[in-house]
């Protein structure tokens, strides 16, 4: 009786052809690293939805690799934008053994674990960290698909020069390797267009108070604001620039404050219609992909866009691109031909320079009309 009650198991089995299919499957883990608590938890958001609708789609394309039949699973971490804890989660992937990682979204995390996944083999692909310093080192594991800070803060100090002829200038940044980074790129093309560095000031990523620097900035009468940093602190700069009557004045970032989120942080002060941000890539409207990528992202992710997610999600799509052509999902395998990609993603043709920056980036400065920001 025994012995007829285990076969008649097995036949069900053999009949639903499990066991076949379960065996051959192989899960493949990415790893997701951003800020997902603090006051950057938007961005963090953000990017973790663009990374896990790629890998869903991925999921439902049935990919076969290596003659195994794949399955992703996104291993999504929390970094805070605090160097330590990207570290240390760094680490944890490594440890985990996941296959590649999308991110980190802030340059002060990304920098220091970029040498931890270069230790343990591990490619990682990032959309948002922009200071140049990433990719000096020259880690065959390190890639990046949107422009870095070079770019980025040289377009915006030329659009002040050439475009707005403005003369005289006061920079703000808050000492992160980002907002420094960006700073300082736009400080140097600054002087070298003819503007004057009339006062640099400095805080931090955390501060929410800025009446005292900017009480200094207004002595100085400067014709415009270059503040390097995150849209946490930026929007509570321009409602604070109101009330000190600092209506007049420009004010210029980079991507770190070029949210959809700065109309809130701001207050629906005015001052916003003076901002003039960038972007290291094409709009939306101008990506490959990007229109048709933004109707399905809202359509799964009402109201939570940012910024970062179509980077994140063309980062996901590269790595598994990788991995097919290489015909593998080990790290040390598909890495050169990662290196190798020229892949049509939703945010542009990704093809990498030797040092693994985006070939020939684009750019795109943005405006605020009507609490909507806007390409120019």
């Amino acid at each position: 009786m025994q012995l007829k009650l285990k076969l008649t198991v097995l036949a069900v089995v053999a009949a639903a052809g499990g066991g076949v299919a379960c065996a051959q499957e192989q899960v493949v883990k990415i790893g997701h690293v951003a800020p997902l608590s603090g006051p950057q938890a938007h961005y963090g958001k953000d990017n973790e939805n663009g990374a896990r609708m790629a890998i869903e789609e991925l999921n439902a394309q049935g990919i076969t690799i290596g003659g195994k039949k794949i399955r992703f699973e996104l291993q999504a971490e929390d970094d805070a934008a605090d160097p330590k804890q990207g570290a240390a989660v760094a680490q944890k992937l490594c440890d985990s053994k996941v296959a590649g990682v999308v991110g980190h979204l802030n340059s002060g995390t990304t920098i220091p674990a970029s040498k931890i996944y270069h230790d343990c083999a591990i490619p990682m692909v990032t959309g948002a960290a922009t200071n140049p310093n990433l990719t000096k080192p020259g880690y065959k594991t390190t890639f990046r698909i949107i422009a870095s800070d070079s770019a980025l803060g040289a377009g915006l100090a030329t659009y002040a020069a050439d475009t707005l002829k403005l003369r005289t200038v006061a920079i703000i940044d808050d000492r992160t390797a980002y907002g420094q980074g960006v700073a300082e790129v736009f400080k140097k093309t600054a002087i070298a267009k003819g503007i004057k560095v009339v006062d640099e000031q400095f805080t931090t990523d955390k501060a929410t108070d800025f009446m005292a620097i900017l009480t200094a900035v207004k002595a100085k009468s400067p014709d415009a604001v270059f503040y390097g940093g995150m849209d946490p602190q930026a929007g509570p700069m321009l409602r604070q620039m109101e009330q000190l009557g600092m209506g007049n004045m420009k004010f210029f970032s980079g991507d770190g404050s070029c949210t959809a989120e700065i109309a809130k942080l701001s207050g629906g002060a005015k001052t916003l219609s003076n901002m003039i941000c960038g972007e290291g890539a094409a709009s939306l409207a101008k990506m490959p992909g990007g229109a048709a990528w933004k109707a399905k992202y809202d359509a799964k992710y009402p109201g939570q866009f940012q910024l970062y997610s179509p980077y994140t999600y063309d980062a996901t799509q590269l790595l598994v691109d990788a991995m097919k052509r290489a015909n593998s999902v080990d790290p040390k395998v598909y890495v050169n031909e990662l290196a190798k990609s020229n892949y049509r993603g939703v945010t542009a043709e990704i093809v990498f320079e030797p040092n693994g920056d985006l070939k020939n980036p684009a750019i795109t400065l943005y405006v605020y009309k009507d609490g909507k920001k806007t390409p120019m």
